[in-house]
């Protein structure tokens, strides 16, 4: 199978966006992207590599692709305006749980100074490792002189 190769038609820069449309310094920028084929000369002169399909000949059926282009493109904008409205519909929701959220923080943090804190204890001369639960002093060195729990319990 053989395959069709474009005739090409070499321009300079300020041909070649009159062609496409677009300003010298688009052109340039597409040449420094690598989306434009081009050539310089040995003096710095820039050629731009266009297909006949752009050209100003074949003007036509330019038309008629970007004709195609408009009708998929106005389904793609459909499409992106239906995602749009989601997204909206999506933040105002988020938007009105965080306002929710708001409310009930600003609720709580009104309600911490009415919450009063515990009396200090007294400070006492119990360690840490006793029960205070139990309330029977510690001997002199600081070791319970009861039995153990469970003997007190079983027996």
């Amino acid at each position: 199978m053989g395959r069709h190769r474009l005739s090409r038609r070499r321009l300079d820069v300020k041909e070649a966006a009159e062609v496409l449309g677009i300003s010298s310094e688009g052109v340039r920028k597409r040449i420094k992207r690598g989306t434009l084929a081009s050539e310089k000369e040995p003096g710095g002169r820039v050629f731009v590599w266009l297909d006949e399909d752009w050209t100003k000949s074949d003007e036509g059926s330019d038309r008629d692709r970007t004709k195609g282009r408009t009708e998929s493109d106005s389904e793609l904008v459909e499409v992106l305006r239906e995602q749009l409205s989601r997204t909206w519909a999506q933040l105002e929701a988020e938007r009105e749980a965080n306002r929710e959220n708001r409310r009930i923080i600003a609720g709580l943090t009104q309600r911490i100074p009415a919450i009063e804190s515990p009396p200090e204890a007294p400070q006492s001369s119990v360690t840490a490792s006793e029960d205070p639960g139990r309330g029977v002093p510690p001997d002199d060195k600081g070791v319970d002189s009861r039995p153990p729990w469970w003997k007190r319990w079983f027996g």
